[in-house]
């Protein structure tokens, strides 16, 4: 599992990103990088949360996966990079941590972000941290047919 981090050093918020006037930088709307083509968006939903009513990930054994649909605030020109990270996880202390995070299926307008654990792995609650980079549509590009 790797770790990307995007601060305020890389990308200081008072000279390389214009901010979309309905998001802000705070509640992972959509930013616009200087030259209005790249955007970046990004998110932090929780994934499932199985430990109250017994659910999948904290009762079963053997493989498991849950799966869910992110849309992006704004469709992208062409298939965006995404990078997903766990930003929480709460296991059961007496058994092996396994996980395997991924973004599949990612399109111009969303991904699904995929949970995977085995073994006897316990999982009570887990949410994903994603960003997406990627090239936006140029207001002033005309399109003639």
């Amino acid at each position: 599992m790797g770790i990307f981090l995007l601060a305020s050093t890389i990308l200081p918020k008072s000279s390389h990103i214009a901010f979309n006037r309905k998001h802000s930088w705070s509640n992972g709307g959509m930013k616009r990088l200087r030259n209005n083509l790249v955007g970046v968006d990004q998110g932090d939903d929780i994934l499932f949360s199985d430990f109250e009513d017994g659910g999948g990930m904290w009762t079963g054994k053997g493989p498991r996966e849950e799966r869910k649909r992110v849309a992006f605030s704004e469709a992208y020109r062409a298939v965006p990079a995404v990078h997903v990270t766990l930003s929480m996880w709460d296991m059961h202390h007496a058994t092996n941590v396994r996980a395997d995070i991924a973004a599949e299926n990612i399109d111009l307008t969303g991904f699904d972000v995929v949970f995977r654990t085995w073994g006897d792995t316990k999982v009570a609650r887990a949410r994903v941290r994603w960003m997406a980079i990627g090239e936006l549509d140029d207001p002033e590009d005309w399109q003639l047919y």
